[in-house]
């Protein structure tokens, strides 16, 4: 995401979006309500690779 980009919205609820969840075959865009704590607890921009998940949480630093 370049400084311009809008966060993307959460695929359940439609709320600005904190990073992005692959749980297995299945990936989502998702809010922090919706994040698993995995996901939650990561730092911005960290990437968490897990045997069969994937976290990505999306880096803040640039949001105003």
């Amino acid at each position: 995401m370049t400084p311009g980009d809008k966060r993307p919205l959460c695929e359940i609820c439609g709320k600005e979006a904190i990073g992005i969840q692959s749980l297995g075959c299945c990936a989502s865009v998702v809010c922090a309500d919706h994040a698993d704590p995995t996901l939650r607890d990561a730092a911005p921009g960290e990437t968490i690779v897990g045997e069969c998940c994937t976290f990505l949480r999306f880096d803040t630093s640039a949001d105003g």
